[in-house]
């Protein structure tokens, strides 16, 4: 098993969970790291959220996200 490597980083937190989502839809496990942290201290931006994807599925989430590969393909991929 491979493992986990930085997919991107979002300001938003509603936005890299709904990338999180649509990775996961895909059939690609994907996780959320630094959550909490853009707000600590109730200073906005301080630290990105970072969207980690496993080594073996980078290129295939990359691709998913640049709009190259619908939903449906990156489900037939993984298979």
């Amino acid at each position: 098993m491979s493992g986990l490597v930085e997919l991107d980083r979002f300001a938003d937190s509603m936005l890299a969970q709904i990338v999180r989502g649509r990775l996961e839809a895909a059939g690609i496990p994907a996780f959320c790291f630094d959550t909490g942290m853009n707000l600590a201290e109730g200073v906005p931006l301080m630290l990105p959220i970072r969207v980690m994807v496993l080594a073996e599925d980078l290129v295939a989430a990359q691709a998913l996200l640049s709009g190259d590969v619908d939903i449906g393909d990156a489900w037939m991929e993984r298979d």
